[in-house]
């Protein structure tokens, strides 16, 4: 916790040297976990071990493992844990399934890289700095922006009432993630820049706590953490990432090693994941009884917020890769990643991804 305040202190120090605290600070997120001083039983520390031991002893057994990790909103990967659908379908192959949770996307790919996870869902940008770091990252598919279920709450009796009103506040947010790239394209709307506001860097349960004590001013989040805050009273949405605000894309990754030795079980995997996004659509209900435990929020809730979510699958396309090379130069030209990143690096082939993608999506291109 120590280290994690200094480097708190580092980053508000902005006047002389910005360009390389703001690189500091966020390109250390790729490199290590700093939040492992939180004192969340789910802080990416205590997951990477504890994954680590698992694989220790799979080995052992006469069964293979994939670790994809866990989601905790309404996405096609909770379905499949939930409903235990994937691992049947991967124990005629000698694959087990495991689910280990992480904080946010930079903490998976921080244990991707590391050997500890082998699929991660992430939005855009932790891809980029994984990229910027020299990690082996492959993408293996695109998912739907689901711009609508990433919101800017501002407590609830706040006088600030609009992203020009930030200038100056506290706004948190988890470092190279989708609320850093969103507080960066909600201040650009507004002519104003990352350096117009005082950013702290906090992984959600952390900021969670940091928000509903008061000590920051306004928070860039995902659900469920923004409707269990609405509900409690404790917060509103200033804006979120619909209206054109987000234009980027999720997208599920692995790691080079991990997709040469296991094509035909990431295939199988993509086929079940489509299957659940359709599921996932075409029966809001049944979702949300099946999701109310792990979100911790009611079925009516669920519910309604099934509205955010688009739960659509994308074909990996020029047009996706062009975009994502933007985002990786917009945050090269800000300094928070050490060099230029080729994304393409990342990506598959036409014919590499015709091998692994289901027919269904890939008839959308």
């Amino acid at each position: 916790m120590k280290n994690f305040r200094k480097q708190i202190a580092f980053w508000k120090n902005r006047h002389i040297t910005r360009r390389h605290a703001l690189f500091a600070f966020g390109y250390s997120l790729v490199l290590t976990t700093v939040f492992s001083c939180s004192n969340s039983p789910n802080n990416s520390q205590q997951q990477s071990a504890s994954s680590a031991s698992n694989v220790a002893s799979s080995n052992t057994s006469a069964n293979k493992v994939i670790r994809i990790v866990r989601s905790k909103q309404l996405t096609a990967l909770a379905v499949l844990e939930e409903k235990g659908i994937l691992a049947e379908r991967l124990k005629p192959l000698g694959y087990r399934v495991e689910w280990p949770e992480f904080a946010a996307g930079p903490q998976q790919l921080e244990a991707l890289n590391a050997g500890a996870l082998d699929i991660a869902s992430t939005a855009e940008s932790p891809p980029v700095f994984s990229q910027a770091a020299g990690a082996p990252l492959v993408y293996l598919a695109a998912n739907s922006s689901d711009g609508q279920s990433v919101s800017l709450l501002v407590p609830k009796n706040s006088p600030i009432q609009s992203v020009k009103d930030l200038k100056g506040k506290k706004v948190a947010f988890q470092k190279a993630s989708i609320g850093h790239y969103l507080i960066l394209r909600a201040l650009e709307k507004e002519g104003l820049k990352l350096s117009d506001i005082e950013s702290i860097g906090l992984a959600p349960p952390d900021a969670n706590v940091a928000f509903s004590q008061g000590k920051v001013d306004a928070w860039f989040i995902w659900e469920p953490f923004v409707t269990r805050n609405v509900q409690n009273n404790t917060a509103r949405v200033l804006t979120d990432g619909g209206n054109g605000l987000r234009d980027t894309n999720n997208f599920i990754s692995t790691n080079r090693k991990f997709y040469q030795e296991n094509r035909e079980v990431i295939k199988v995997f993509l086929e079940e994941v489509q299957k659940a996004q359709n599921w996932s659509k075409n029966n809001p209900k049944e979702l949300s009884q099946l999701l109310s435990g792990i979100t911790q929020l009611d079925p009516p809730t669920l519910e309604i917020m099934h509205k955010k979510y688009d739960f659509t699958l994308i074909p990996i396309t020029e047009k996706i890769i062009n975009k994502q090379q933007q985002v990786a130069d917009k945050w090269y030209s800000l300094g928070l990643i050490p060099k230029q990143v080729n994304v393409r690096d990342g990506f598959l082939t036409p014919e590499q991804y015709a091998e692994i993608t289901p027919q269904e999506v890939l008839a959308k291109k």
